[in-house]
């Protein structure tokens, strides 16, 4: 857990935002396992030292992929995580996010101003210039995670992500690198 906010690879008031590590694998499986009933059926983080590793290796060494934790100022905890997957360079220059609050801070506002540092980060230090969450109609907090943080509904997919064992339909959220700016 980093000490002190230089650790941090971006920082707000109350949360920084670092990479995953193979050694979070305890707390962040714990927070998931403490998680579940907040996740599903939208979404299942890893929740065992295995599935956590494999997980993890995915985030730390893919470079189509890179993870955060979204973790409190005081005193470290993690608070959530945010991905961003299938990054693609040349001519796009995007990627699409997927996130998750652990209970203990969910409804707290951290995980907005997670969203918004990785946000930032990845239209600065990344060089991204357009990010996109696919959330499944049905999943009001994520909606409104979106909303609050500036992205736009931009259509709906029906069929679109294979997820517990079905096709689900899911709405299309995006921001650009000039988004943020106008705002």
């Amino acid at each position: 857990m980093p000490e002190n906010a230089s650790e941090y690879l971006v920082v707000g008031p109350r949360v920084g935002i670092r990479r995953f590590a193979y050694e979070d694998g305890a707390e962040f499986t714990a927070r998931a396992r403490e998680s579940k009933a907040l996740h599903q059926p939208w979404l299942f983080p890893p929740g065992s030292a295995d599935a956590y590793a494999v997980y993890a290796r995915r985030l730390i060494e893919d470079p189509t992929k890179a993870g955060f934790l979204v973790c409190e100022r005081d005193g470290g905890a993690i608070a959530g995580f945010i991905n961003i997957n299938n990054i693609v360079e040349g001519g796009f220059l995007c990627g699409a996010l997927g996130y998750g609050a652990f209970a203990h801070a969910a409804g707290r506002g951290l995980m907005g101003e997670g969203l918004g540092l990785v946000v930032r980060y990845a239209f600065g230090t990344m060089g991204l210039h357009r990010l996109e969450i696919n959330v499944q109609p049905g999943n009001a907090a994520s909606i409104a995670l979106a909303r609050r943080c500036g992205f736009r509904r931009e259509g709906f997919s029906p069929d679109f992500i294979y997820i517990d064992g079905a096709w689900r339909d899911h709405e299309r959220w995006a921001i650009t690198a000039e988004m943020p700016r106008s705002r």
